[in-house]
């Protein structure tokens, strides 16, 4: 098995994960807000549905950026650069994966810090009382995976630069 077959489903499974998780937090909702209006026969909304949806999101969120480092799903704005000789946005590309390196890196580190902080002080959230190192946790393991899945995408931008070409991925997850 390639480092490439490996860093894709890695962050393939992870945005699975997030998937899944987004259509329960959509469930989550549709259940809840379906409680509120039916107040009236005797339903009720989901206790701690905010909590639940804030913790949600933030996994999922984090466990979406992998996927779309890896397949170079990011955002584009190509038509300053379609005039450019291939060589010279091979080195934009170097930069830019540099510069989504970095700040992958600062989001892990920043969650890591704040995962530690949120243990220190025992803080849990105001209904469901759990802890709210949880959620940071959660999304602490999607960006340490978001953070390889980065550094081998880097060094596949340096490559291609190097070799002068696009190099395809060795058993592609696509």
């Amino acid at each position: 098995m390639t480092l490439s077959t490996i860093v894709g489903w890695l962050a393939r499974g992870l945005a699975l994960a997030g998937g899944v998780v987004l259509v329960i937090v959509t469930i989550l909702t549709v259940v809840s807000i379906t409680g509120r209006s039916l107040i009236w026969a005797g339903l009720s909304p989901v206790p701690g549905d905010v909590e639940l949806v804030e913790a949600g999101m933030g996994f999922a969120i984090f466990a979406f950026l992998p996927w779309c480092q890896y397949v170079r799903g990011h955002a584009t704005v190509d038509i300053f650069t379609n005039f450019l000789p291939s060589a010279a946005n091979r080195v934009i590309d170097v930069v830019s994966e540099l510069l989504m390196t970095l700040v992958i890196v600062l989001f892990a580190w920043r969650l890591w810090f704040g995962m530690l902080d949120k243990i220190r002080y025992k803080e849990t959230t105001f209904i469901l009382q759990f802890p709210i190192w949880w959620p940071y946790a959660a999304a602490m393991v999607a960006a340490a995976i978001g953070v390889i899945v980065s550094f081998y995408v880097l060094y596949q931008r340096i490559r291609e630069a190097a070799a002068g070409a696009t190099i395809p991925s060795q058993g592609s997850v696509h």
